[in-house]
């Protein structure tokens, strides 16, 4: 039986924000929610110390099977661990770990709880070429780990060593509750520091197991805006790396953003700075192209999503091409061998098989069937200025350019809309409607004059 205590109290001043430091986000996702996630699958309770910014912590972090411990002072790593002393089994294996450490892997604590198994103890540690600001990790002629000494408490000697302790362990629940227990604020801070239960458990004879991270971004810990872009980058890197591993086509991954799920069928290509956002299905051979958005969204087999296009909560056909420039906004649902062009804007509507709308128009609460052509400029005008209204475009409807259908409204089976036409009536099958004035020539009528 495994426990984790995530530290995640601390102010984050130098975040120099008004969101808790451990809400920041990494691909979209809390830095203590990537924390939580990595421990989940290895322990059987997760309990978070809070303190500054609690409630918003509670209330924006999935908080299922989450045990809240509140800190009301904040005196040292020591005494955050402490309060959680209680909910502590005395035979579990306690993985301590830090809220704003968002890139820790599974498979790292895996190895740190395995290497705790023999003594009931194990740090995870980075060997770093500029160590500076972090505790030391001290070893004696045996290699064997002696104590953490932080850097302001450390002698010339112990500040050249490069090993570090990144403050994550794996520790019996019997073990740190006893070291807890004897601890003293004996520092230049006067705080409780968790790194002296190393030196206690030395002096009773306890061998503790190590475990060297071998990526120092893993265990980067993010205690400013420069860092939680570093991490962000690092983040996505590794993303782009699995999926690319995985078949997925990625132009260039520096210029790549995956926050959260994406599938994808096989010789999919993405191209520069695309976003993906949520959870997305692509099918086979889909082509996103430069600067686009998908959101919570599902694309079929074959299809192209032109440069610059926002794909948000709508389900995309196969063989359909949506773009450029255009915004498809939730709730729609587009069907196969479909163009959706240049500067059209979509929103809460389902546009059939074969169907087209190639530029310049906004379709927003309208049912259009299959082969229907709208032709450039044309607007559904779906709200009166309090309700919504839906527009009905039945198959095989030509809707020709600059018209207005002013819904509630129906345009019927193979109608033809005569182009410049505003519509505010029902139009029959298979004939023309259009409203227009009659055109006519004003001979005395001359262009004005500037003055």
């Amino acid at each position: 039986m495994n426990t984790a205590i995530i530290l995640a109290a601390g102010q984050g001043t130098r975040m120099n924000s008004r969101t808790a430091k451990v809400l920041h986000k990494v691909g979209n996702k809390s830095l203590l929610q990537h924390v939580i996630d990595a421990s989940k699958p290895l322990v059987n309770s997760i309990n978070v110390i809070i303190g500054h910014h609690s409630e918003s912590v509670k209330q924006t972090t999935s908080n299922e099977a989450i045990n809240w411990v509140n800190q009301k002072e904040q005196l040292g790593t020591g005494h955050a661990v402490q309060q959680a002393i209680p909910h502590i089994n005395d035979n579990s294996i306690c993985l301590i770990l830090y809220g704003d450490v968002p890139l820790i892997k599974t498979e790292t604590l895996e190895k740190l709880i395995h290497k705790a198994k023999p003594s009931g103890f194990s740090l995870l540690s980075v060997e770093l070429e500029n160590p500076f600001g972090y505790g030391r990790i001290i070893r004696d002629s045996n290699n064997a780990i002696q104590s953490i000494i932080e850097q302001m408490d450390a002698s010339k000697d112990q500040i050249k060593v490069t090993e570090i302790n990144t403050g994550i362990m794996a520790i019996q629940g019997l073990l740190l509750k006893k070291y807890l227990a004897e601890l003293e604020p004996n520092n230049f801070q006067g705080e409780l520091y968790l790194t002296d239960i190393v030196e206690k458990a030395v002096k009773d004879n306890v061998n503790i197991a190590s475990f060297i991270c071998e990526s120092v971004t893993e265990v980067m810990g993010i205690n400013d805006k420069n860092q939680l872009s570093q991490a962000e980058r690092v983040y996505q890197q590794d993303q782009a790396n699995d999926l690319m591993s995985k078949g997925l086509t990625i132009m260039d991954p520096k210029r790549f953003d995956c926050r959260g799920k994406l599938n994808f069928g096989n010789d999919c290509v993405i191209d520069v700075n695309v976003v993906f956002e949520g959870d997305n299905d692509l099918g086979k051979n889909v082509l996103i192209s430069p600067n686009c958005i998908i959101k919570d969204s599902k694309i079929g087999d074959h299809a192209h999503i032109l440069p610059n296009s926002i794909i948000e909560n709508s389900i995309i056909g196969s063989n359909t091409s949506i773009g450029p420039f255009a915004r498809i906004r939730p709730d729609t649902e587009i069907g196969n061998h479909s163009k959706i062009g240049n500067f059209v804007e979509v929103k809460k509507s389902s546009i059939q098989n074969n169907s087209k709308v190639s530029h310049l128009s906004y379709i927003g609460d309208s049912k259009i069937g299959s082969d229907v052509n709208v032709g450039a400029g044309v607007i559904t005008c779906n709200y009166d200025g309090v309700n919504k209204f839906q527009t009905e475009i039945k198959d095989g409807a030509f809707i020709g350019s600059n018209s207005q259908l002013v819904a509630p409204v129906t345009v019927g089976e193979n109608a033809t809309i005569g182009a410049g036409s505003t519509i505010t009536q029902n139009t029959p099958d298979d004939q023309l409607t259009l409203s227009r004035n009659k055109q006519s020539t004003i001979s005395k009528w001359k262009r004005p004059l500037k003055k």
